[in-house]
């Protein structure tokens, strides 16, 4: 299995700093994506934590069989959750620091995805656009519930609620996701500077054509988040499934 990859981080129109941090790795089949939350610069701290922690486990790592690869994924998980939160006690700046999550590792013809937050991952397969993650968030909650809808989530005063996230507490329980991968699969990965700002509609016509790189699709992604108000830090890695 090959990968073709690309990612990009973009501060977006309205903040500051940019507390995403991102990896891609093609040659060990790992991608990640970490959107950090906390005052001051203490969101990028743990955004920046997670990342260095897949970094450590996963580059020089074997994997054989399908329980090597998803304890990997849940020692990242385990042990970036305990670093962040220990930070945070020592270093009262870094107080309440935290970061959503998404890590995909693909081998043998199959991915493995870890998911915490309101971060996503969404697979394009044959011409059409599927989110394989669940929001942690308050506003899920209530889709889920049949409280509001979709439409009428977008617009919530309290949207950017989430549940969970690494780092804020001492216990974390992950999503894990699997499945096989297919020539010609797209992976996704991002933030939600992206999907606060343009809908999976608009994802998937960005997605479609054939005839434009991968690395074109990401700048095009960012620059519709963007051109739609751009309020967050806009995070993009597409990973594309070759023979």
């Amino acid at each position: 299995m090959r990968i073709i990859s690309f990612g990009k981080s973009d501060v977006g129109l309205r903040r500051s700093n940019n507390e995403d941090s991102f990896l891609i790795i093609p040659e060990a089949g790992v991608f990640c994506i970490g959107d950090g939350m906390g005052g001051a610069a203490a969101g990028e701290v743990a955004s920046r934590i997670f990342v260095d922690t897949v970094i450590e486990i996963f580059q020089n790592a074997t994997v054989q069989s399908e329980d090597e690869a998803l304890e990997l994924l849940k020692k990242t998980f385990r042990s970036s959750n305990e670093r962040i939160f220990q930070e945070s006690k020592e270093k009262p700046e870094y107080n309440g620091m935290g970061c959503t999550a998404e890590l995909a590792f693909f081998y043998n013809e199959k991915y493995l995805l870890g998911h915490v937050g309101d971060s996503r991952s969404y697979l394009f397969r044959q011409g059409k656009l599927r989110q394989i993650t669940r929001d942690h968030s308050l506003v899920q909650n209530q889709i889920d519930q049949g409280i509001i809808t979709p439409t009428d989530a977008k617009k919530h005063s309290l949207r950017n609620v989430i549940l969970k996230a690494v780092g804020i507490s001492e216990i974390l329980e992950v999503d894990i996701i699997r499945g096989k991968t297919l020539p010609e699969d797209i992976f996704l990965l991002c933030s939600d500077g992206l999907t606060d700002m343009i809908d999976d509609n608009s994802i998937q016509h960005v997605l479609s054509p054939l005839s434009i790189a991968i690395d074109q699709k990401v700048d095009k992604l960012i620059e519709l988040a963007k051109a739609s108000g751009g309020h967050d830090n806009v995070t993009v890695i597409l990973c594309k499934i070759k023979e």
